[in-house]
């Protein structure tokens, strides 16, 4: 047991509760875990000594219990601790570095509110808004038929709600390819060409949608791509298979690539990177926090140093309804 640990994730299915109770458990001490690059992770000895001291503590909630009222716990606990001076916590949900710097700023100029990390595609980031799981979530979707990035999506999926979009970066997306590009790889069709090994981005991530909005607009059939049910759950796993010969293209970003440093870039296109905020009364203390951090030399600053990013258009409210 002493060599198996668990992600946030695996310890909120084997619980029976939200991922959001999970991060409260660890901020409070009552969970011991530990970050691996972006993940944090418990040991499954921690585990059982946590689940040994609830069951012999207060009474809980039984692990049976159904999800939505676990998930319904997170706003009663927000208010108690609004109410108990604690600091709120404020879920920020995507993968981009560019949050983890947007947190870290957050919490220095407003120290009331925790923000806590979640990592999570584009997608499965606004369904967790829409579910209230998620008070800041990062959006990188194009809708082909459009040219937009993020909005088609967002409307959709956050329907009957008040919400604000707000600009984070620009950034380029394109193909991780091996040193020298050796097949040859410079547009979309080339991914059918024979003998090229994708590897993919999971279901909901932005690197996935923005691959099949390009198949479906240039009449491509993903059953002819060799590797496209392959996946990774981050652009860096990506390009790190690409980087070892496992694949011989990937989609991701620019950034990455030359993190990485051991593959080559061929860029695609220039994608949106962008916050969404419901707008409610819960939100309304903090928005304007947020849009002062956003548009700071401070932030601005930390994130121009980070190669691949424009931010002609940082902290600009692109729509608001």
């Amino acid at each position: 047991m002493s060599d198996i640990s668990y992600t946030t994730e695996e310890i909120a299915k084997l619980l029976k509760v939200s991922k959001l109770t999970v991060y409260d458990l660890i901020k409070k001490g009552e969970l011991p875990a530990y970050r691996v690059g972006k993940q944090m992770r418990v040991d499954a000895g921690d585990l059982e000594a946590y689940k040994r001291s609830a069951r012999s503590g207060p009474a809980l909630r039984s692990p049976s219990a159904s999800q939505d009222a676990s998930d319904d716990a997170s706003e009663a606990r927000a208010g108690n601790q609004q109410e108990s001076g604690e600091a709120r916590s404020l879920v920020i949900t995507g993968q981009d570095i560019s949050l983890d710097l947007l947190a870290k700023h957050l919490e220095r100029s407003a120290p009331s509110y925790r923000p806590l990390r979640s990592h999570a595609g584009s997608l499965d980031s606004l369904i967790s808004m829409y579910q209230g799981k998620s008070d800041i979530v990062s959006t990188h979707l194009l809708d082909a038929d459009s040219g937009q990035y993020n909005l088609p999506y967002i409307n959709r999926i956050l329907t009957g709600h008040s919400y604000m979009v707000i600009h984070l970066l620009q950034r380029t997306a394109g193909l991780y390819v091996a040193k020298g590009n050796p097949k040859n790889l410079t547009r979309w069709e080339d991914l059918q060409k024979p003998g090229v090994r994708l590897i993919n981005r999971e279901k909901g991530a932005g690197a996935r949608v923005l691959l099949d909005e390009q198949l479906r607009i240039h009449g491509l059939d993903r059953k002819s791509i060799q590797g496209y049910d392959h996946e990774e759950t981050s652009h860096m796993g990506v390009a790190g298979k690409v980087s070892v010969g496992e694949a011989d293209v990937g989609v991701g970003t620019e950034k990455t690539a030359q993190m990485m440093g051991s593959i080559d870039f061929v860029p695609m296109v220039k994608e949106h990177y962008d916050l969404v905020v419901l707008k409610n009364s819960h939100t309304e203390p903090w928005i304007p926090r947020l849009l002062e951090v956003m548009n700071s030399d401070a932030l601005k600053i930390e994130l121009g140093s980070i190669q691949g990013y424009d931010l002609s258009l940082t902290g600009q409210v692109k729509y608001e309804i």
